[in-house]
């Protein structure tokens, strides 16, 4: 697909999954075949924040992914790590000299290691610009197996910069469609109430606007912030809104 043509679909995509499913076919024309999008708003000088609050899409294989993810690999990924620190397009040809080198602590050369036994050798890694530093994202491309790291940065010598643009405006159009992170849904009454508090309105005002008592709103609430795992409203109302499940149309 043309670029302008790609970022027109970007801007007009309605939902993560439609986004995710044309992102992964657009980024497979250029050789790159296995995604892992990644996305935390929580991050700190020492975490990433709690993982159920990632956006992570990925169309790996499970067996990649409960190592890489599920097992915690990815905190010590050498391009994790490379993307924390930098921001735009990193070759993984910085891992491989790295191991040549013999100057990858043990926890990434274990990492390393994962990545060869399930071919995972060449790639690239986009690491998305932040208005904060408490937000990170990135995006890892893998090349197709028995493809050459060699072969990659030819490619992107050629074709980088189209293939940067795309997964920028794609990582920002993700940041306005609504997630729901693992054991972090609301319902409908859940997501109405903590609506209304956006809105400025007390718990009385809530039970009136809403034909409920105050103890009912006040039970819709205690379970929005055991959902969203937070101690306050006021911190359940801002994660809700981080994650685009306010003022929606649908869930």
């Amino acid at each position: 697909m043309k670029v302008k043509k790609y970022l027109n679909f970007l801007c007009g995509a309605e939902s993560l999954e439609q986004l995710w499913h044309g992102h992964v076919q657009q980024m497979a024309e250029f050789g790159f075949d296995r995604l892992i999008y990644g996305y935390t708003r929580y991050k700190t000088e020492t975490s990433l924040g709690d993982p159920d609050d990632f956006v992570i899409l990925s169309n790996h294989e499970s067996e990649y992914l409960n190592g890489f993810l599920h097992k915690g690999l990815y905190f010590h990924a050498p391009m994790l790590r490379w993307a924390l620190d930098n921001e735009g397009a990193g070759s993984w040809r910085i891992v491989q000299e790295m191991a040549a080198r013999g100057t990858l602590t043990p926890q990434a050369k274990k990492v390393h290691e994962f990545n060869q036994k399930l071919d995972m050798n060449a790639g690239y890694t986009v690491s998305f610009y932040s208005a904060s530093n408490r937000y990170k994202g990135a995006i890892s491309l893998a090349a197709k197996p028995g493809v050459s790291q060699d072969e990659v940065d030819a490619l992107w010598e050629e074709k980088g910069s189209d293939i940067v643009l795309m997964n920028n405006v794609a990582h920002l159009k993700i940041l306005t469609l609504p997630y729901t992170a693992p054991n972090r849904s609301l319902t409908k009454r859940q997501r109405e109430v903590l609506q209304w508090v956006g809105d400025g309105k007390t718990t009385q005002d809530i039970a009136l606007l809403m034909g409920l008592t105050p103890a009912t709103i006040e039970k819709h609430l205690r379970l929005a912030r055991e959902s969203l795992s937070v101690e306050t409203t006021a911190q359940a109302v801002l994660k809700a809104a981080l994650h685009n499940q306010m003022y929606i149309l649908d869930a």
